[in-house]
């Protein structure tokens, strides 16, 4: 299965800061020293014109030139620097690979990415621009001048924050639905409406949280099949992520994601996935999920090859 990664280009963040940028870097070394699994490359940067079909110019350009004011780089979580323009570009373009290998093989993945609080103008919460959105509208436009057809897009978001800026971005987009199934009480407080939200008490553990994905799952298969998925597989339910607040075991992570991308392999609809959040306590715990994730992506990419 095809994987893009994008963590050669690194944030200068401060002593402490709580995003945890090694976990990308960890992530691709365990599957070097794995091999097999994964055809990882690395990601071409998205372009301005790629970035501008979901994101307003000046705000492109405000972020490529280093004219972020210090509140807008407050808000992102991230001061500005060549590098954290660079690592988010690289980010986009590794979403725009793996949508791009998704719709040729039925799965990928983006080693990172899932930046979903980004809006069209603004950055917010470790998010500069939004890959999801980017990616989904380029695959549209490139379906549509290939085939004279419309894309439908569905983004299935399982990251424990609410997709706000991917929301706002598609509010009145019918040719993509966007499903976010998060924390309540968690950032962000000011949600924006998805197509589908489901909202999950603190606490949640893995019985409660599966219901609530089969049930929203069968509500996404009586809409108009799409013919391409977004999956965002956050790793931050996990029970010991610092932010996560809900309470999701390692087993019950892996089967959210078999059950996803069981229900889009039978359905023959590709999926791209990314990362999106993880916080954890114990960074190896993170790690350890996210490999799990891409694992059984990876096996769900080998019995879809197996059906053609």
């Amino acid at each position: 299965m095809l994987a893009f990664h994008s963590d050669a280009h690194s944030l200068l963040l401060p002593p402490g800061h709580r995003f945890p940028q090694s976990k990308y870097r960890l992530l691709r070394e365990h599957f070097e020293a794995h091999p097999g699994l994964l055809r990882m490359e690395a990601a071409a940067p998205a372009t301005e014109g790629e970035l501008a079909l979901a994101h307003t110019p000046d705000y492109v350009e405000a972020v490529l030139l280093g004219r972020l004011t210090a509140a807008q780089q407050r808000e992102i979580g991230f001061p500005w620097s060549p590098s954290m323009a660079a690592r988010s570009v690289h980010s986009v373009g590794a979403s725009i690979m793996a949508a791009r290998a998704a719709l040729a093989e039925g799965v990928a993945a983006n080693m990172a990415g899932g930046t979903h609080h980004a809006y069209a103008d603004k950055g917010s919460g470790y998010c500069v621009f939004n890959d999801v959105a980017v990616a989904a509208r380029l695959m549209q436009a490139e379906w549509h001048r290939a085939r004279r057809q419309l894309l439908r897009v569905l983004v299935i978001d399982l990251d424990v924050h609410q997709g706000n800026g991917t929301a706002a971005i598609f509010r009145d987009d019918d040719s993509v639905f966007t499903f976010s199934m998060h924390g309540a009480k968690n950032f962000p407080f000011r949600k924006e409406p998805s197509d589908l939200d489901v909202e999950l008490p603190d606490g949640c553990a893995d019985d409660e949280y599966l219901a609530a994905l089969d049930t929203a799952l069968e509500r996404l298969w009586q809409l108009p099949p799409p013919g391409l998925a977004f999956y965002l597989a956050g790793a931050d339910p996990h029970e010991g992520d610092r932010l996560g607040r809900l309470k999701l075991t390692t087993a019950g992570l892996l089967e959210r994601d078999r059950r996803v991308l069981t229900a889009l392999r039978e359905r023959r609809i590709p999926v791209a996935l990314s990362m999106a959040g993880g916080y954890g306590r114990d960074l190896a715990s993170t790690v350890a999920c996210q490999v799990n994730t891409l694992n059984e992506a990876a096996r769900q990419w080998a019995l879809w090859r197996a059906q053609d």
